[in-house]
């Protein structure tokens, strides 16, 4: 059973702010109770809840705050995911998963920087949060257990096909240092025929390498086989008002791109409007502009980098399949003139192109001029 929490904690009622700074081994827990109240710190093992819950009674006792005062707590998206979170929403505690990015720096050449002082600092700004200063931070949203396990297999895949691409890139190295490469008909033991600069055939040690390579890579396109299938089949089987369904729908994406959209949240993040789903890929400008000085330092890359390598992908593809839509002819007319223009393009061209589709799954509306596949 999930314990009841409040996402939203006044400051005038009796609420204790806990920041977790996540180690391997510990965790330690800076507690508070608002402004001016110097934060008390305790040390426990990591994953050891017995000893948080004994934290966080001795911190309201130290703070003067009642045994049923609300808690409220944060903590750095980092590499132990989101299951703390999890942990602490079934203890009743209103928690926050913050981007580790967002918070502020002192922008000293040299600073002091520790476990201990980097709680302290959450837990001041976790009060600043509560009270209504909303720029702080940015926070993670968090997707279910079933969202989060649904990624796996895209990120499986893409893991699968940049190592797929080193093991090519490898042999094709190998075998430029002999003075020779791969054929064009690699079928069979290919590396047995081989000629060296020379005419002579590759040493055995080099052919056992080979070997041994081509039996990697053939297992990894074996995998990367199986995981495509699986993202074909379960498009095709996709309920017809399902987003996954929407999108395959569209001429020109395919199951897989379809899949790493969805799977990286543009349907569960559950945006409010489109300048939150284009902060999510990105590429947005970075003016400067001071006193009588202002300029553009380009596209900054802060963004998701999946989903900013699959919307380029995905955009070039929209151009040659839906010729006749409104963003292939707003692409054309402003940036259709020289290389390097189409090349910047293609960037606009990719954020425009993941607001449209956004809107497509969560309401329906098909993009203008957009081509739909038969059924």
């Amino acid at each position: 059973m999930i314990a009841e929490t409040r996402s939203q904690v006044s400051v005038n009622e009796a609420t204790l702010y806990v920041a977790f700074e996540l180690g391997k081994k510990g965790w330690k827990l800076a507690m508070t109770s608002g402004f001016g109240i110097a934060p008390v710190m305790r040390t426990v093992g990591s994953g050891e809840w017995a000893a948080v819950d004994r934290a966080i009674a001795y911190g309201r006792r130290r703070c003067g705050l009642p045994a049923t005062a609300w808690v409220v707590s944060c903590y750095e998206a980092g590499r132990d995911g989101f299951w703390i979170h999890r942990a602490l929403v079934t203890r009743g505690i209103a928690n926050r998963v913050v981007d580790s990015s967002s918070i502020e720096v002192k922008r000293r050449a040299r600073r002091t920087k520790t476990d201990r002082l980097d709680a302290v600092k959450l837990v001041l700004m976790l009060v600043r949060v509560c009270a209504g200063d909303a720029r702080v931070w940015n926070e993670v949203r968090v997707p279910s257990v079933a969202e989060e396990a649904a990624r796996h297999q895209s990120r499986e895949r893409t893991a699968l096909t940049q190592e797929q691409t080193r093991l090519k890139n490898q042999i094709r190295s190998w075998l430029a240092t002999w003075g020779c490469a791969v054929p064009r008909r690699a079928t069979g033991a290919w590396w047995a025929t081989l000629r060296d600069w020379s005419g002579a055939p590759l040493l055995p040690a080099v052919q056992a390498r080979l070997e041994r390579a081509h039996a990697r890579l053939a297992l990894v396109a074996a995998q990367i086989a199986g995981l495509t299938a699986a993202q074909r089949d379960a498009a095709a089987t996709a309920p017809a008002t399902s987003p996954t369904h929407r999108l395959v729908q569209l001429k020109g994406l395919g199951a897989t791109g379809a899949a790493i959209v969805i799977e990286e949240g543009l349907v569960w993040r559950s945006f409010r409007n489109r300048r939150q789903v284009g902060g999510l890929l990105g590429f947005a400008p970075t003016k400067y502009e001071s006193g009588a000085s202002s300029r553009d330092r380009g596209i900054s890359r802060a963004g998701n980098t999946r989903l900013q390598a699959v919307m380029v992908q995905l955009a070039w593809g929209w151009l040659r399949w839906q010729p006749s839509s409104a963003l292939a002819q707003w692409y054309h007319a402003r940036f259709g003139h020289g290389k390097r223009t189409r090349k910047i393009g293609i960037v606009a061209l990719a954020r425009k192109l993941l607001i449209v589709l956004w809107r497509y799954v969560t309401t329906g509306v098909v993009p203008a001029g957009a081509v739909l596949r038969a059924a």
